[in-house]
C-alpha cells in the first residue's frame, strides 16, 4: 500500500477515511528536523552549509515511516500546501533516504490540496507531482537568516545588556513598531477645541440634530473654536437667530462587501470581534482544516475557486432569494506581494454548512467557524443600496450654518449576513433623518433635549438638569442654552492607539513585514520574551523591550529598518519565484551583517550605556514638580543618575556608588516608593527607605570605608513601602528577635526568610539546627516560648523535606458506627474539619472541635459524601484479608499501568498537536 505522509494525525485521520484501505496514512507531527542550537549549524564560510537533526520526539515518527516502506516503495508526501509545508516533505524525503529507507525503486511523489475534503484529496492523488525546490529554497533562506540573526546578535545583547533575552530579523521590527507607537503616545501633547451641535424640529414635530460648520459667515475647521468662550458665544449666535432649511440634498449610494478572508484579515477580525490573539486564531482554524470545514488557513489569496463561488451562490439564493445573488460572480484580485504561499482564500469546504448545521462543540472553533461562512457567503452577495442626505440649515442673515446627516438602507444586501468590524471608532452618520423640507424653518426641540447630554459632558449625571430662563449653563467641559436645545461639549485630540495583535498585523502587512504564516509565531514571541505585555487587548512595551529596540536602532539601525526588512522578502520572494539564487542572497547579507556584529562587540558596555541613558533620557529622568534637575540623585543630592546594567537587567543608579547606593527601576520611582528618610534611631543613625532591584528595603546608616555593609532589612511580603515610618522600620532592623531560652538550651529566634517568617533553635548538641515555619507575618513578633517549643519539637518528630508531616487529630471521635474507619476531628489550613477516609467535612461556624458528637460527625460526612461522590474506606474482613489485598494490588496494578500508558499516549499526542499547530518558523 503507497505510504501517505501529513503534519498531523487528526488530519491523517481525515484523510485516511477518504483514502481508505488501499492506503497507509501516517503523521509527521510537524517538522522533523531543524538546526541544532549551537555554534556551526549554518557555515558561511563554507558556502553556508546547514547542519540538519532530527529532534528526539521526531525519531519514532520517521521510524514508523520508514518501516511502513519496507512494504510498499511508494511514498506520496501530502503535507500543507505552502511554503512550510514544502520543507516538511522535503525534511522527510532527506531523513528518509539518509536512513537508506528510500532507495532507487522507490517512488516519491509531493501531492497537495487546500481542503481535506474527498473531492479534492482524490483529486490530488491523481495529480502528483516533485517537491518545488524553489519554494525549498526560499525556507531555507529564511531559515539561514533567522538562524545566523539570532544566533550572532542575540549573545551581543547578552553581554552588553544583561537581561535581554534574544532578537529575531523580523520580531526585532516588530518589537520597534510597538516602541515607537508608545513614544508617540509619550510625546503626544492633546490640543483642546469644541464642538456644538443643536436638536431641531421639523414642523412636524420631528426632532432631529445638526451640528455647527458655519460661524459669523466663514466655514468652521475643526480646531477653529479653541475654549469654553468661545464656545458659549457660538451657542449665543445660534439660539439668537432664526434658522431655515437651505436645502435637502438625497444621494443614492451603495456599499460593496469584503474580501473573504486570508490569514492576516482573519486574525484582525476575530481579535476585533472576539478579542482572540493570533496563535489563539490560528489554533482554532488549525483543528477546522484538519476536521475537513475550512480550507487551508495559511494565505495570502483571496480568490476563491470557481465551483467555490458558484456553490456559495446557490447557498445565498436557497436562504434569501435571488434579489440578493449579483448578476455576475465577485471576483477578488489578490494584492499580496507574495504569489509563493498557498492561493486560495479561507472559506468553508461546504457553503451550505453554516456553524449551527456542524454542531461544533468547541466554542473558539464555533465562533470562527460562524465568521468565516458569513464573511464567504456575503463577500459573493448584492451590495447593499443607501441613500445619504445632508441637510444644510442657515440664519436668514446668513451669519449661522448648521448640518444635519443621515442615511437610509433602501435594501439591505450583504449586510444581512455580515458587517465588516472597525478597529477605532468613527462618527456616526448613520442616523435616521425625518422627512425634511428645504425651506421650512427649523425650530429648536422643546423640553430641553440636549440637558441629559450636558449632564454626561459635564460630569453631574446624577443631578437633574432643567433649562434655565436666566441664562446659559456652563461647567468646564459643555454649555447649555438656556432653552436647552444647544449644546457645546469640550473635546480632545486623542493620541495615536496602541496596537491591538490585529491593528500590528494589519499594519506588518502593510509594511511587506513578515508572511502569513509568521504573523501569530511573531507576535507571540515578543510577548513570552516579556518584551510586550497585553492589557486590555493593547500591546504595551516593557523596559527591557524599550531599551533593546534603543540598542538596535543605534547600533544595528539597518537591520530594523522597515524597508530594509521589506525589501528582504521581497528577495526572499524571488527565490521562492526561482527567479534568485538564495546562496547569493544570504552572502550578501552576511557580508554587511558579520561586520556589524564584529564592531559592535569591541564597544565597552559603558558606551552602549552612555548612547542608551541619552536616548532614553525623557523615559528615565522626567521633569519634577519642583523644577529640579531630573538626574539629581533625589537620596544624596549630589549625584548624578545613569542607566546601568546588572545580571537581573537595567536600572538607574546614583554616579556616587558605593559613597551612595540609591536604585530604581527603568520604570521609575511608582508613587510612595521613592527613596525616604524615615528619621533616625536612639544612636543618632539615619533610617531610610529604599528601592534596590530586587524590590523595597530599610537600612540602617550610610555606606563607609568602616561600614562597607549596613544592616538592611527586605519589607516583608504584604508590606507596602508608602505605609512605611519610622517604627515599622526599626521593628524591621531589629530581627531577628530573641524569643526566649529554649527548654534544651540555645536561643530560639523568629525573623523573615526566603520562603516566609520563621523560627530557628539549634540546641548544644546539633550541628544545623531546626528551621520551623510560620503561619503568619506577625507571629515573628509576637509568637511565645510555649508555642515555639511545640512548633521546634513537632518539626523535629517530623523533619519532612519541605512538605507537611502527617496531621495530629484534635479529637479521636473512634469508629465510623456503620461504615467503619476512622472518624477524627483534624485541624485544617481553614479551620477544624471531620475526616473519615477520602471524606473531608468542615465543621459548621462557631462550632468547638469538642463538642462534635459521633452521631453530628456522621451527619456532616454523609451530607460531603453526596455532594462529592467520594466513598467510604473499604471494610475490612478477616477471613478474606490476604486475597482481597492480592486481588486489590493486582488490581491497582493493572489500573496504574493503564493510567500511566493513557497518560503517555495524551502527553504524545497533546506534544505532537503544538508540533503540528506551530510549524511556521519563529522571526
Amino acid at each position: 500500500m503507497p505510504v501517505v505522509v501529513v503534519e498531523s494525525p487528526a488530519k491523517a485521520k481525515t484523510i485516511n477515511k477518504y483514502l481508505g484501505s488501499d492506503y497507509t496514512v501516517l503523521a509527521s507531527y510537524g517538522h522533523v528536523r531543524d538546526l541544532p542550537p549551537k555554534d556551526g549549524s549554518v557555515d558561511p564560510d563554507h558556502d553556508f552549509q546547514m547542519k540538519w537533526e532530527i529532534a528526539n520526539d521526531s525519531r519514532k515518527h520517521v521510524a514508523a515511516i520508514a518501516e511502513a516502506l519496507k512494504s510498499d516503495d511508494n511514498l506520496i508526501l501530502a503535507t500543507d500546501p505552502d511554503r512550510e509545508g514544502e520543507a516538511i516533505s522535503w525534511h522527510l524525503k532527506e531523513a528518509l533516504t539518509k536512513r537508506r529507507s528510500i532507495k532507487k525503486s522507490t517512488e516519491v511523489s509531493r501531492v497537495t490540496f487546500n481542503a481535506i475534503t474527498q473531492k479534492a484529496v482524490t483529486e490530488a492523488m491523481k495529480n502528483p507531482r516533485d517537491i518545488d525546490a524553489p519554494l525549498v529554497e526560499a525556507y531555507l533562506a529564511r531559515r539561514a537568516l533567522d538562524y545566523l540573526v539570532g544566533f550572532n546578535l542575540s549573545p551581543v545583547l547578552w553581554r552588553k545588556l544583561p537581561g535581554a533575552k534574544s532578537a529575531g530579523r523580523v520580531q526585532s521590527v516588530c518589537l520597534r513598531l510597538i516602541v515607537e507607537r508608545e513614544m508617540e503616545i509619550e510625546a503626544f501633547r492633546p490640543r483642546e477645541y469644541w464642538q456644538v451641535r443643536a436638536q431641531l424640529a421639523t414642523p412636524r414635530g420631528q426632532d432631529y440634530e445638526a451640528r455647527l460648520t458655519m460661524l459669523a459667515g466663514k466655514k468652521l475647521d475643526r480646531y477653529d473654536i479653541e475654549n469654553a468662550t468661545q464656545a458659549e458665544m457660538a451657542v449665543q449666535a445660534i439660539t439668537s437667530r432664526a434658522l431655515k432649511v437651505d436645502s435637502v440634498e438625497a444621494k443614492p449610494g451603495s456599499r460593496n462587501p469584503s474580501a473573504p478572508f486570508m490569514t492576516s484579515t482573519l486574525q484582525q477580525e476575530a481579535s476585533r470581534k472576539f478579542g482572540m490573539g493570533a496563535r489563539q486564531t490560528m489554533g482554532a482554524a488549525q483543528r477546522l482544516y484538519e476536521a475537513g470545514h475550512i480550507t487551508y488557513m495559511r494565505t495570502d489569496g483571496i480568490d476563491m475557486a470557481p465551483e467555490a463561488v458558484m456553490s456559495a451562490r446557490d447557498a445565498i439564493k436557497e436562504r434569501y432569494g435571488d434579489n440578493y445573488v449579483p448578476k455576475s460572480p465577485r471576483m477578488y484580485k489578490n494584492k499580496a506581494k507574495n504569489a509563493q504561499e498557498a492561493h486560495e482564500c479561507i472559506r468553508p469546504t461546504d457553503m451550505r454548512k453554516d456553524a449551527p448545521a456542524l454542531k461544533l462543540t468547541d466554542a473558539d472553533q464555533r465562533k470562527l467557524y460562524d465568521l468565516i461562512w458569513k464573511r464567504t457567503i456575503a463577500c459573493q452577495m448584492e451590495a447593499a443600496r443607501l441613500e445619504r442626505t445632508t441637510v444644510e440649515i442657515r440664519s436668514d442673515d446668513g451669519q449661522v450654518g448648521l448640518r444635519a446627516t443621515g442615511q437610509v438602507v433602501l435594501f439591505d444586501g450583504f449586510l444581512r449576513v455580515y458587517e465588516e468590524g472597525r478597529d477605532e471608532p468613527v462618527e456616526d452618520d448613520d442616523k435616521r433623518l425625518p422627512q425634511i423640507h428645504e425651506g421650512e424653518p427649523a425650530k429648536f426641540a422643546k423640553d430641553a433635549p440636549l440637558a441629559g447630554a450636558y449632564a454626561k459632558a459635564s460630569g453631574s449625571e446624577d443631578e437633574v438638569v432643567e433649562a434655565k430662563t436666566g441664562g446659559m449653563q456652563q461647567s468646564e467641559a459643555a454649555v447649555l442654552a438656556e432653552n436647552g436645545a444647544v449644546l457645546a461639549t469640550q473635546s480632545h485630540t486623542q493620541p495615536p492607539p496602541r496596537y491591538t495583535e490585529a491593528t500590528l498585523v494589519k499594519r506588518m502587512e502593510e509594511l511587506g513585514i513578515g508572511r502569513p504564516s509568521t504573523y501569530a509565531s511573531i507576535v507571540t514571541t515578543i510577548q513570552d520574551r516579556e518584551y510586550v505585555r497585553k492589557e486590555q487587548n493593547r500591546l504595551i512595551p516593557e523596559d527591557k523591550g524599550r531599551i533593546v529596540t534603543i540598542f538596535l536602532l543605534n547600533f544595528f539601525k539597518r537591520y530594523v529598518e522597515y524597508d530594509f526588512t521589506a525589501a528582504l522578502e521581497e528577495e526572499l520572494d524571488h527565490v521562492s519565484a526561482g527567479e534568485s539564487d538564495y546562496k547569493e542572497l544570504l552572502a550578501q547579507f552576511w557580508r554587511d551583517f558579520s561586520a556589524a556584529i564584529a564592531e559592535t562587540s569591541e564597544l565597552r558596555i559603558a558606551e552602549v550605556l552612555d548612547v542608551l541613558d541619552d536616548a532614553l533620557a525623557p523615559q528615565l529622568y522626567p521633569p519634577r514638580e519642583d523644577g529640579s534637575d531630573p538626574r539629581t540623585c533625589p537620596l544624596c543630592g549630589e549625584g548624578q543618575l545613569h542607566l546601568k546594567t546588572s545580571r537581573s537587567g537595567g536600572f538607574v543608579g546614583c554616579s556616587r556608588y558605593p559613597e551612595c547606593r540609591y536604585t530604581r527601576p527603568i520604570g521609575g520611582e511608582g508613587e510612595g516608593n521613592e527613596d525616604r528618610v524615615l528619621g533616625e534611631d536612639e544612636n543618632g543613625e539615619e533610617i531610610s527607605l529604599r528601592t534596590g532591584r530586587f524590590g523595597p528595603y530599610v537600612q540602617r546608616g550610610e555606606v563607609t570605608e568602616e561600614n562597607k555593609k549596613p544592616q538592611r532589612a527586605s519589607l516583608p511580603k504584604g508590606w507596602q513601602a508608602d505605609e512605611m515610618t519610622l517604627e515599622k522600620a526599626l521593628t524591621l532592623l531589629s530581627l531577628p528577635r530573641i524569643v526566649g531560652e529554649h527548654p534544651d538550651g540555645g536561643e530560639v529566634k523568629s525573623n523573615f526568610g526566603r520562603f516566609g517568617p520563621y523560627i530557628f533553635h539549634k540546641a548544644p548538641d546539633e550541628e544545623k539546627g531546626v528551621y520551623a515555619n510560620l503561619k503568619d507575618q506577625s507571629d515573628v513578633f509576637e509568637i511565645g516560648m510555649n508555642r515555639a517549643v511545640e512548633l521546634l519539637a513537632h518539626k523535629r518528630a517530623n523533619p519532612g523535606r519541605g512538605r507537611s508531616a502527617a496531621a495530629k487529630a484534635l479529637v479521636e471521635l473512634g469508629e465510623h458506627p456503620d461504615e467503619g474507619g476512622a472518624v477524627n476531628i483534624m485541624d485544617g489550613r481553614y479551620g477544624p474539619y471531620v475526616k473519615w477516609g477520602k471524606v473531608n467535612a468542615t465543621l459548621p461556624k462557631d462550632t468547638e472541635p469538642k463538642d462534635v458528637t459521633m452521631e453530628m460527625a456522621v451527619q456532616l460526612i454523609s451530607e460531603k459524601a453526596a455532594k462529592s461522590g467520594k466513598k467510604a474506606p473499604a471494610k475490612k474482613t478477616a477471613a478474606k484479608k490476604t486475597t482481597t489485598k492480592k486481588t486489590a494490588s493486582k488490581s491497582t496494578a493493572s489500573k496504574s499501568t493503564a493510567k500511566k500508558t493513557t497518560a503517555k499516549k495524551t502527553t504524545s499526542k497533546s506534544t505532537a498537536k503544538k508540533k503540528a499547530d506551530s510549524s511556521a518558523s519563529d522571526e
